[in-house]
């Protein structure tokens, strides 16, 4: 899944069909058509694209969350929208893990960065929230901030913008000429990520500051 850049599939990282692990991965948003095409609803974007890849469609699940279960390249993948709104994303991947048994390790957070340049991809495991409601709310609720981030940059708001008033914004038109290009490569990160770990994810899909 990193053929984009350098990095070659040896054999200690073939995943074979029987014995993979599980993981998690979560796109951050707002539920309902009002917040669809917002800033901060590129999480939701990115997992819509990893879902539309492989042709599967979303289910409501108990822990207040759409998921979508599939494979890629054999690994097995919960694709996943919370549906509680942004500042308490928390709840549902908290629920999600313990349901599926997946432990914080193989657990990825898809979700939006002010303090990336537009269109620019960033990966890490753990940190702080950042002012950012969502990861501050999976962070307490798996008491522990050590899942994997897929930063998506949105860029800061221009002039005296409050930020918060600027992620509840869609996209300018500007802005979404290479939308679907940024979702995609988010998403290509993402499967990185699962099928030839962070460090080779960050070597590919990370930019460069």
């Amino acid at each position: 899944m990193c053929e984009r850049g350098s990095v070659e599939r040896g054999e200690e990282d073939d995943v074979g069909e029987g014995g993979a692990e599980r993981w998690l991965v979560a796109g951050l948003g707002n539920p309902g058509p009002k917040y669809a095409g917002n800033r901060h609803n590129i999480g939701f974007m990115v997992v819509d694209a990893l879902a539309e890849r492989r042709g599967e469609r979303w289910k409501a699940h108990k822990t207040h969350a759409e998921v979508a279960e599939t494979r890629i390249d054999g690994v097995p993948v919960v694709l996943a929208k919370p549906r509680s709104y942004m500042n308490l994303s928390g709840g549902p991947v908290a629920g999600l893990s313990a349901f599926y048994k997946i432990p914080k390790e193989r657990i990825v957070v898809v979700h939006d960065e002010l303090d990336i340049a537009y269109g620019a991809l960033k990966l890490k495991r753990g940190g702080g929230a950042g002012g950012h409601n969502g990861l501050r709310s999976i962070t307490s609720s798996l008491s522990s901030p050590d899942f994997i981030r897929v930063r998506a940059g949105i860029g800061r708001p221009p002039g005296r913008m409050d930020a918060a008033a600027y992620v509840l914004k869609d996209f300018s038109s500007v802005e979404r000429k290479e939308l679907d290009l940024t979702i995609e490569r988010a998403a290509d990160a993402v499967e990185c990520v699962l099928t030839e770990g962070l460090e080779k994810a960050q070597n590919v899909y990370h930019t460069a500051s």
